[in-house]
């Protein structure tokens, strides 16, 4: 956990400085990346609110992920999280966000998304937008804290590239 602890602290600081704020859209994590980001004292001075959608039903609804596109790739899809992230920004009225939708297992495996896979994606001002799928490995645990790890990585990236 000193890995996530040291991660939030850095994304923290990173956006204290450049006064941006953050919100997370998250299915397989569970509201974990919030509470990694929360655990910095100071944290309400840049995040106001994150999602936890696990439900397609609540992706659609609180997010605006489209039917059609939950029905043409699934939950688990770059197009998904891509439409999350968009979503959350939206609704949090906030400078960055960052979705993640999985398969943390030990079921839910469909053929072509076995147990492991994730996606991700970032999104900032003027429409920047990265998303990507990962394979992680592990038990549950293990596949969701990579996840967190990731979606902070991506988004101390996502910083440096807004003061750019």
């Amino acid at each position: 956990m000193a890995v996530i602890e040291a991660l939030a602290r850095d994304l923290g600081a990173r956006l204290a400085t450049r006064g941006l704020t953050v919100t997370t859209a998250e299915s397989c994590t569970g509201g974990w990346i919030a509470q990694a980001i929360t655990s910095v004292a100071g944290s309400s001075g840049w995040f106001g609110r994150g999602f936890v959608t696990y439900s397609n039903a609540a992706k659609h609804e609180m997010l605006g992920v489209r039917r059609r596109t939950l029905e043409a790739h699934g939950a688990v899809s770059e197009e998904t999280v891509r439409e999350m992230a968009r979503g959350a920004l939206e609704a949090a009225r906030a400078d960055l966000a960052v979705a993640v939708s999985g398969i943390a297992g030990p079921g839910g495996a469909t053929p072509g998304k076995p147990v492991g896979t994730v996606c991700l994606a970032w999104a900032g001002p003027g429409g920047k937008l990265r998303s990507t799928l990962v394979r992680y490995h592990g038990d549950r645990e293990a596949i969701r804290r990579q996840a967190v790890e990731e979606a902070l990585t991506g988004l101390i990236a996502l910083c440096a590239d807004v003061e750019a």
